[in-house]
């Protein structure tokens, strides 16, 4: 049996659930009306209030739940290496069902960004019945041509970020070809406190750089060592392996969501995830549809994006 304890807060409640290997995780609740999940990037960013403004909180209940490692969920990446065991795509899968149970939530609208886009369709996958609509922006499949794209082939559009990337492990060929490589011996120096905290900041001057910011930004959590560690340490743990999906899974198994009706949201010059991911998906998937902003606008919380995700969200109450 899940054990919670409750707060109250200005914004709603705030709950820490018991799921499996000794991971607890931190879900905020707001609104009422249609029950909504958000999913959030990364993997590890966390959730931000922000994401309530996706939804009209008179007519949605919001559900925020951050990750297993990351946020304020407990244990933390950025504190002991226990975060990252039993931490793969099927636990966070079986933790969105202990949310779903506990809430008595018959289905889901579901949003999911970045690496939370990923989320929601695999889970989509699995529960299509617990699942009455998505909406998803900055859209990634973690398809191993993405993760290529996202940590080589990019470089040729940011060389002097990409030099810095590589420079660190220097025992890492700087070719793009070796990218899974790279991804890998990050994900080793990211495990030796010796070297962790550099290799994370490397890591993460890197994953800012390709939208021309800097982790030294004091308005973004990328100013904090901490959050950096964390972050850093997820990430790499989830993509060394793929995110625990078959290649290209998501894609080839859209049949299992295909009555599912889905807008996607995604910027033409989003360097981060190509626009191919989306595309692709869109010509498969009966119930999506894929709506493609100008300029290079990842995140949700960008003003542009949040104004096309909120009419999305608007749009699915009538």
């Amino acid at each position: 049996m899940a054990r919670v304890r409750i707060s109250k807060t200005a914004i709603g409640a705030h709950h820490m659930l018991d799921v499996s290997g000794g991971h607890r995780l931190h879900i905020e609740q707001a609104g009422q009306g249609v029950d909504a999940l958000v999913l959030h990037g990364g993997p590890g960013s966390g959730c931000r209030p922000g994401h309530y403004e996706l939804f009209d909180l008179d007519r949605y209940r919001v559900t925020l739940m951050d990750q297993r490692g990351c946020g304020r969920s407990r244990p933390l990446a950025s504190e002991t290496l226990v975060a990252l065991d039993h931490n793969t795509t099927s636990d966070l899968i079986a933790d969105i069902e202990a949310v779903r149970i506990h809430y008595g939530v018959e289905a889901w609208v579901l949003f999911g960004g970045s690496w939370g886009s990923t989320l929601a369709m695999a889970y989509a996958q699995a529960h299509p019945e617990k699942v009455k609509a998505m909406v998803l922006a900055g859209v990634a499949t973690t398809a191993a041509r993405d993760l290529q794209w996202l940590y080589g082939d990019v470089g040729a559009m940011f060389p002097e970020a990409y030099a810095d990337f590589c420079a660190h492990l220097p025992e890492i060929d700087p070719d793009a070809r070796h990218t899974a490589e790279r991804v890998a011996a990050y994900h080793a120096a990211l495990r030796d406190p010796s070297r962790a905290q550099a290799a994370a900041d490397a890591w993460c001057a890197w994953e800012t750089g390709i939208f021309g910011g800097t982790i030294h930004d004091p308005g973004s959590r990328m100013a904090d060592p901490a959050f950096r560690l964390g972050f850093a340490r997820i990430v790499t743990h989830y993509f060394t392996h793929g995110g625990w999906l078959e290649d290209d899974a998501i894609l080839r198994r859209v049949d299992r969501m295909a009555q599912i009706s889905c807008q996607m949201i995604h910027s033409r010059f989003d360097p981060s995830c190509p626009l191919r991911g989306p595309w692709e998906l869109a010509q498969v998937w009966p119930q999506a549809h894929l709506e493609i902003l100008g300029g290079t606008t990842h995140s949700a919380l960008d003003e542009e994006m949040r104004t096309r995700i909120r009419a999305a969200t608007d749009a699915l109450i009538v």
